[in-house]
C-alpha cells in the first residue's frame, strides 16, 4: 500500500532526485487548472537549499494522452537543449511507486507570472519574440513529431457537445452570470454556435503556413517574469504542431482580455516584423477558433471575480466581431448581421 502522508510522499521523490537530500518545506502553486503544482525546498549536501516543482498531471488530460508526463519531459529536454528558456527537466517517474499517474520534477524559476503595469510594452514584445523563438524550433525534431495536429484538436473543439441549452437558463450558471439568459448569457451562448457554424464550414481552417511547433496556450500567465524580463515560458501540456496562428490568435485574445485592444495590436505588430515569413491572412479564422475555445460558457470554471467576467465577456464580444468584419465578403458564411451585439474593447477599465 503507497504512502499517503505528503511529507513522506514528498521525500520520497526528493531521494530519487538527491539520496541524502531532506525536505525542508513544501507548497502547492496556484493557479493551476490541469495539473497540480507542487514547490518543494530541499536540503542537499554541501550546499544551500535547492527548489523543485513536482508536475502531477490532472485527469482530464491524462486521458486525453496518457503519455503526456513522458513527451512533456522528452520535449522540455530538446526545447532546454535548444537553448529556449524553458525550465529544465530533472525526472520523468513512471514507476507508479509513489504516485499512481507519472509526474515530472521540474527545475523551479523564481519569479512572478504578473506582468507589471509599468513593463507591458516592453513585455507585450518580449512575448511575440519568445513565441517567434518557439515557432522556429525544427518541426521534424523527434520530440515535435510526437505532438498532437492543431487541425485535429479543432476539429475535436468544434465536436464537444453544447455546455448550455438555449431554451432553458444555462448549465452551471454561477453568481456573477445574470439572472435572465436572454439578457446577456444566451446571446453569449448564441454568438457560440454561429462561430461553430461558421468554422464547420472551412474546417480544416485555411493552411498558408508550414507547420510549427505551438505552446497551445500562449499568453502572460504562462510565462515567468523577472524584473520585467522572460525568464521561462511554462505550461506546456496543451503543446501541439501546426499553424503558428493558433499561438497567435490566442495571445491576441488574452492581451485583449489583460490590457486592451492597443496591446493586442502591437504584440500582432510585433509578431509580424519578427516573423514576415509567416502569413497572416487567415488570421481572422483562428481568431474565431481562440474565442470558440475560450468562450464565455467556459468562464464559470476559472472562478472569475463579477467585475474581471464582465470585462471579458465584453472584450469577447469585440474579438469575435472585429474577426467577423475582417471575413466579410470572403466567405458565404459570414454576411451582413452575422452579429451584432460588436461590444466595445474599451467599455471597461483594465485591472492593470
Amino acid at each position: 500500500m503507497k504512502p499517503t502522508d505528503p511529507n513522506l510522499l514528498y521525500q520520497n521523490v526528493v531521494r530519487k532526485l538527491e539520496r541524502d537530500g531532506k525536505v525542508l518545506r513544501y507548497w502547492d502553486l496556484k493557479g493551476g487548472v490541469s495539473a497540480r503544482l507542487t514547490v518543494i525546498e530541499m536540503s542537499v549536501p554541501d550546499g544551500p537549499p535547492e527548489k523543485v516543482v513536482v508536475r502531477r498531471f490532472g485527469e482530464a488530460d491524462l486521458r486525453r494522452n496518457p503519455d503526456l508526463a513522458s513527451d512533456q519531459f522528452r520535449l522540455l529536454l530538446s526545447l532546454r537543449r535548444a537553448g529556449l528558456a524553458v525550465p529544465t527537466p530533472y525526472m520523468l517517474d513512471a514507476s507508479g511507486e509513489i504516485f499512481a499517474d507519472p509526474y515530472l520534477v521540474l527545475e523551479y524559476i523564481e519569479g512572478s507570472t504578473e506582468l507589471a503595469p509599468s513593463e507591458i510594452e516592453s513585455g507585450t514584445y518580449q512575448l511575440a519574440a519568445h513565441l517567434a523563438e518557439i515557432h522556429r524550433f525544427p518541426g521534424t525534431h523527434r520530440a515535435v513529431s510526437r505532438l498532437p495536429k492543431v487541425d485535429e484538436l479543432c476539429a475535436a473543439e468544434l465536436r464537444r457537445p453544447k455546455a448550455y441549452n438555449l431554451d432553458s437558463s444555462p448549465k452551471g450558471a454561477h453568481g456573477g452570470a445574470k439572472e435572465d439568459p436572454a439578457a446577456g448569457l444566451t446571446e453569449d451562448f448564441t454568438r457560440e454556435e454561429r462561430i461553430r457554424e461558421i468554422l464547420n464550414c472551412v474546417t480544416p481552417l485555411p493552411q498558408r503556413n508550414l507547420p510549427v511547433l505551438l505552446h497551445g496556450d500562449y499568453w502572460p500567465g504562462n510565462v515567468v517574469w523577472q524584473d520585467g524580463r522572460i525568464a521561462a515560458v511554462i505550461d506546456w501540456e496543451d503543446a501541439a504542431v501546426g499553424d503558428p496562428l493558433a499561438d497567435v490568435s490566442n495571445a491576441r485574445l488574452e492581451l485583449l482580455w489583460a490590457f486592451g485592444p492597443d496591446c493586442m495590436d502591437d504584440f500582432t505588430r510585433h509578431y509580424r516584423t519578427l516573423m514576415p515569413e509567416t502569413d497572416l491572412r487567415a488570421l481572422p479564422y483562428w481568431d474565431l477558433y481562440a474565442a470558440f475555445r475560450l468562450a464565455p460558457s467556459k468562464f464559470a470554471a476559472w472562478g472569475l471575480d463579477t467585475k474581471k467576467e464582465t470585462i471579458m465577456r465584453e472584450r469577447h464580444s469585440w474579438f469575435v466581431y472585429q474577426a467577423l468584419e475582417r471575413l466579410k465578403g470572403n466567405t458565404p458564411q459570414v454576411a451582413e448581421g452575422a452579429f451584432e451585439g460588436r461590444g466595445d474593447p474599451d467599455a471597461f477599465e483594465s485591472d492593470h
